[in-house]
């Protein structure tokens, strides 16, 4: 009889564990990335991402001064080939890694004007990194887990169409590489669009 209690003691414990389990999964697949709002680089003025509903976002936290910087050209070309499609590509400067992002707005906005003819958005530069980071980025560790946060610059969050997060990629996936640019096109293909 006593093994039968505890039997029955330890599938309830693990069914107990499993639902506790969910609820956790479940509470970090809460709210959306349209709950978050940045700065705009170049006069402040808020850009909340909400304003993308209905498109799929690619926010990338980026750097003037880092070895993967030149992923700038990669970021213009996509936003060039996909913006018409239903992509919004939205860098964020930050300086969290290695000082490698030390300017002021001015020099951020002409650094990637003149070199790399960026046109899609840009934020104010944010922490990114660590419990100061930005709303969205605590809120995208949260979602998708503790190893998913930037370890590095040019690091990538994909939002699909109704805000969810879809994935990440790491600072050395390029703009051009196939798993990213198949996750860009199945997002862009969801037809659940919320408005």
């Amino acid at each position: 009889m006593s093994i039968t209690l505890r039997l029955v003691s330890l599938m309830l414990g693990g069914l107990l564990m499993f639902g506790l389990t969910s609820a956790k999964a479940a509470d970090a697949q809460e709210g959306s990335a349209y709950d978050y709002s940045f700065t705009t680089l170049i006069g402040e003025n808020p850009l909340p991402l909400s304003q993308f509903k209905g498109k799929v976002i690619l926010i990338v936290n980026t750097a003037s001064h880092c070895g993967f910087t030149k992923q700038y050209s990669g970021l213009q070309k996509l936003y060039d080939d996909y913006k018409d499609k239903g992509l919004v590509i939205l860098g964020v400067p930050a300086n969290d890694f290695g000082g490698q992002e030390p300017g002021s707005s001015d020099e951020i906005a002409q650094f990637c004007k003149l070199n790399y003819g960026v046109t899609f958005p840009m934020a104010s530069k944010q922490v990114v990194s660590g419990d100061e980071a930005h709303p969205f980025y605590l809120w995208a560790r949260k979602t998708l887990g503790f190893g998913t946060a930037p370890k590095w610059n040019f690091h990538k969050y994909l939002v699909s169409r109704d805000g969810s997060l879809i994935d990440y990629f790491n600072s050395t996936t390029s703009p051009d590489s196939d798993r990213l640019i198949k996750a860009i096109d199945t997002a862009l293909e969801q037809s659940n669009i919320q408005k």
